[in-house]
């Protein structure tokens, strides 16, 4: 896939729901995926139902709050989104994820991305088809450059439902679970992602190694 053809597809759409997407921008040392969180991880969040008037004005509100109480964005307004391997929408990625048999879709990639003056993250953003379904019905996971605060949104039978974590690679609760998951082996699990996690642990692993003062002296 061309540049032409990213910029058609997926940057355009993003820019019409009010992102500016940065391309090779995401920190290094980033971990790739966030999940196993628990309760006692949370910082805070929202719940919406399907019902709620204006909803998509409500959920856009709520979400602007949470993002500038919990610190996701930088002093440019920055932070990065987890989006689909290529042009896949959220939409496509959640069909193959669904499917029994057949090729899997990739998993999904950090990308950085600026908030610009005029956007509309839950009703254009998510009938983009990627940070949702449709208008209303938002599913996206989005986390500061500096990684201090994650973001998940999904919807379920009844409504909307966002939570803040707070330092998600702090969490042993997600560390936990993200050793499980890199080193599992049964069905349908993605390989790739696999292979990304025990990269990122075992790059964390060595950062955290005690410095070892030198007992012998060097022979120059």
């Amino acid at each position: 896939m061309g540049i032409q053809e990213r910029e058609r597809k997926m940057y355009r759409p993003l820019r019409r729901a009010g992102l500016e997407v940065i391309p090779d921008g995401v920190p290094d040392g980033t971990m790739p995926f966030v999940f196993g969180y628990r309760p006692e991880d949370i910082v805070g969040g929202f719940s919406r139902r399907y019902a709620t008037p204006r909803l998509v004005e409500r959920l856009n509100e709520d979400w602007y709050e949470l993002a500038v109480s919990s610190g996701l964005f930088d002093h440019r307004r920055e932070f990065l989104v987890l989006l689909p391997h290529g042009t896949h929408t959220h939409q496509a990625v959640l069909h193959k994820q669904n499917q029994h048999y057949g090729r899997r879709a990739a998993a999904a990639v950090w990308t950085r991305v600026r908030l610009l003056d005029r956007w509309d993250i839950m009703g254009r953003g998510a009938a983009s088809a990627f940070l949702g379904i449709r208008a209303g019905h938002p599913g996206f996971g989005m986390m500061a450059l500096d990684s201090s605060v994650y973001i998940s949104c999904s919807t379920g039978e009844i409504g909307v439902d966002v939570s803040a974590v707070d330092h998600p690679a702090r969490s042993e609760n997600i560390l936990q679970y993200l050793k499980w998951y890199a080193h599992g082996d049964y069905p349908r699990a993605d390989t790739e992602l696999q292979k990304r996690i025990a990269v990122w642990l075992a790059g964390r692993a060595e950062c955290r190694q005690p410095f070892r003062p030198m007992t012998k002296r060097p022979r120059w």
